[in-house]
């Protein structure tokens, strides 16, 4: 017995000095600072899951990968002005990276490229989405064993109101209105005339930004380009004949293209190791201090995470709490909320939105939408002047979805039964057991319209506009920004850069003079995480973010309607 405890006494103490180790070994390697060459060439990993802000701030360096969204516009801001970074190589790939993010990365490569630096891309694999940021570049490679698909493109959603029916589950839904698309997961077989409507305007302007985008980096003509699609497929022989790119070629064959005569090999410097660098010591620095608040994903009313189907979630407790940080800091002089998400709980969302505008009567805010900013992401900014949009970021989204599920057929299949006691009238209004009754559901939809008309009102108080006009582009309609300007829903195209640029105007920064930027929530360290206990947090967070790139790489992405019923969603 004895024995046997030495042993396991043993083999806890290994344990022990072997995590010892490690974490000293990852701490070494994520504090130090980066040792970076001259004449070197910065890899930016575009592919798999890239989340708009970071989950931890150590886990890019140390594990690899992309990073951020955010680490990636920061990365070219600093390759820019940083005299060893000789030009710049994106490893183009599959990534969830929307159109809108795509059109930073577009405008970060111009800096760099106005900077006097090349920017190359390489890629196995074109795409549509993929043509859009490599043809910003000065040249884009591929190997012989490559491929190609140019097409048309097309916008599309699943309905599973079939899949319901045949388990017994009964819809019993309110949406505001027509137009708020989300619903007919689960209540249609197919789209409604009003979401096909909706779907062909927005179509049709990504279309032709894409497509009249793409035709123009490529010296080629509109109508060239469209040609050039009826073809569709091409090997990378082919693409290179149809200009779509530049050279069929190994990536061993680039590095020795790119390489200095008297190095042996390319020098090159991760995106993760050269996410290490400050922009302090790239010479980019200055006296002022202004936030960007992060916030992406579906909202809730916790705490914000990373859920393996849904992606990344926007905690209302999170969120608040970053804002009344930014709020409290005498060395912040402005914030820039910057929102990535196409809804969630109206509650949730609309308790951010108050701590949003309360900020904005001590300090300066603009608020700078991402890829989606929708329904409740549109909820959580609508108080505040100016936001800013992408050309095409999906915004508007102003309606609601409420109701409930009637399993009743689904347990009966389950040999599940239920019984009841109650007191007063519609005690069991939203039992899982049984439908809406007609009274019921007046009763549900007199509230659920009050509850609209009470948004609409006030977008259109701080929008500067009337009740009738938010109405009008309002019942669920979306929009891309290029429209929404239109509509008044948003005050200004552009991306973080010009967010930025409107906020220094708004603190009285000269524009010609640096800012210090803090983000929230603030990147913890691997000491800081073990220690905060944000450790177990972080590595579940990146193990649902791994999960749910695989999926997505295997086809099998999740279309969510986000019924928390009875709550209304947004």
């Amino acid at each position: 017995m004895k024995a046997f405890l030495r042993t396991v006494l043993g083999v806890l103490v290994a344990i022990f000095i072997l995590v010892f180790v490690f974490v000293i070994a990852v701490y070494a390697k994520t504090s130090a600072k980066p040792d970076i060459k001259d004449h070197s060439w910065l890899v930016l990993n575009l592919e798999g899951e890239i989340a708009e802000y970071p989950i931890g701030g150590f886990q890019a360096q140390l594990f690899g990968g992309p990073g951020s969204h955010t680490q990636l516009l920061e990365n070219l801001e600093k390759a820019a002005v940083d005299d060893r970074i000789e030009g710049v190589i994106l490893r183009v790939g599959g990534s969830n990276l929307g159109y809108a993010k795509l059109e930073e990365l577009r405008g970060a490569v111009e800096k760099v490229n106005e900077a006097g630096k090349k920017v190359y891309a390489y890629s196995d694999y074109l795409s549509n989405k993929h043509l859009y940021i490599t043809s910003a570049c000065d040249e884009v490679f591929m190997p012989p064993s490559g491929y190609l698909q140019f097409t048309g493109a097309s916008m599309g959603a699943p309905f599973v109101r079939g899949t319901l029916d045949k388990l017994g589950i009964h819809p019993n839904i309110h949406q505001i209105e027509d137009y708020k698309s989300a619903a007919e997961l689960v209540t249609r077989t197919g789209m409604s005339p009003e979401a096909r409507e909706m779907y062909n305007w927005l179509m049709d302007d990504l279309f032709d930004e894409i497509t009249t985008t793409v035709a123009e980096d490529r010296g080629m003509s509109r109508r060239d380009m469209e040609d050039v699609m009826e073809k569709a497929l091409f090997m990378p022989e082919e693409a290179e004949e149809a200009g779509l790119i530049d050279e069929v070629i190994y990536w061993d064959e680039l590095e020795a293209k790119l390489k200095d005569p008297d190095d042996e090999k390319l020098k090159t410097v991760s995106g993760g190791k050269y996410g290490g660098v400050k922009r302090e010591d790239v010479g980019i620095k200055g006296d002022k201090k202004i936030a960007i608040v992060h916030a992406q994903g579906l909202i809730h009313g916790g705490k914000s995470g990373v859920d393996p189907l849904f992606g990344m979630t926007m905690g209302a407790k999170s969120v608040i709490e970053d804002l009344r940080a930014a709020m409290d800091d005498e060395d912040i002089v402005g914030v820039i909320f910057r929102v990535d998400s196409g809804g969630g709980e109206a509650v949730a969302s609309d308790a951010i939105g108050r701590w949003l505008k309360a900020i904005e009567e001590k300090k300066p805010v603009v608020v700078s939408m991402v890829d989606v900013a929708g329904s409740g992401g549109y909820m959580v900014a609508h108080r505040i002047s100016p936001i800013v949009a992408c050309p095409n970021t999906i915004t508007g989204s102003i309606g609601s979805i409420t109701g409930k599920f009637n399993m009743r057929e689904f347990y009966n299949k389950m040999g599940i039964t239920y019984d009841f006691v109650t007191r007063g009238p519609h005690a069991l209004i939203y039992s899982d057991y049984l439908d809406f009754t007609p009274e019921e559901m007046e009763i549900v939809a007199e509230g659920h319209w009050e509850s609209y008309n009470r948004w609409v009102e006030d977008i259109a108080k701080h929008r500067g506009l009337t009740f009738e006009e938010v109405d009008s582009v309002a019942r669920g309609r979306v929009w891309t920004g290029r429209q929404a300007i239109e509509k008044k829903l948003i005050d200004k195209l552009g991306g973080l850069d010009t967010a930025i640029d409107i906020l220094k105007e708004k603190a009285e920064i000269p524009e010609d003079e640096d800012v210090v930027i803090v983000h929230y929530p603030e990147e913890k360290g691997l000491i800081e995480a073990i220690l905060s206990g944000e450790m177990v947090s972080m590595v579940k967070s990146s193990l649902a973010m791994r999960l749910r790139s695989y999926l997505i790489n295997w086809g099998m992405s999740v279309q969510t309607g986000w019924y928390v019923m009875p709550l209304q969603v947004r």
